[in-house]
């Protein structure tokens, strides 16, 4: 009697074991993952769970918006999904890479037009279509040339001495010979 008593003892460990140890680390690494991945947190009351009430693409079309009520204190939050994009990042040339900044060549750009008959909208929408092309090629990567190429592309376009200021930075003359050079190709 005792014998068996001691192994139903060491089922009732066993299934402790089971309950205590392995069930919680199954429920924290795979269930819950996958239980609360499809709920926001509540604003209010920090609840994981809500139900979606009204879906509908936001005004700028660049989003889902989704208006939510949490099942706990009946809050209503809104919460907008969008596409997550893969960040360009420019590959200077001496191959370390940086994450493309819309500023930086802003600055670079405003630094050739000074005194031009350019305005900030013109040079935003240059950049803009800089990015939009090369999102749209499905490029997230750039190298510093090929970006500086597109830029006096654009420049040569837009307004001649922008274009030669600018090249004289990004090109790097050496001597008057270079720089003499790109003003006959203009």
């Amino acid at each position: 009697m005792r014998g068996s008593h001691r192994a139903f003892d060491h089922a009732a460990v066993g299934f402790n074991y089971l309950i205590i140890h392995l069930i919680p680390s199954i429920v924290d690494t795979i269930i819950l993952p996958l239980y609360i991945g499809d709920f926001m947190n509540c604003p209010a009351c920090g609840y994981a769970e809500s139900k979606v009430i009204d879906s509908r693409i936001s005004e700028s079309q660049d989003a889902i918006r989704r208006r939510r009520e949490c099942l706990q204190c009946g809050s209503r939050f809104t919460t907008y999904e969008r596409i997550e994009e893969r960040p360009l990042l420019v590959i200077k040339r001496d191959g370390s890479s940086e994450p493309f900044d819309f500023d930086k060549l802003r600055r670079g750009i405003m630094t050739a037009v000074v005194k031009r008959p350019i305005g900030a909208d013109a040079i935003d929408a240059l950049i803009n279509d800089i990015v939009t092309n090369l999102q749209n090629s499905m490029k997230y990567e750039v190298s510093s040339a090929v970006l500086g190429d597109m830029v006096l592309r654009r420049l040569k376009e837009l307004d001649g001495v922008a274009y030669i200021r600018f090249a004289s930075v990004y090109k790097d003359f050496q001597n008057l010979d270079g720089f003499t050079r790109e003003l006959e190709e203009l």
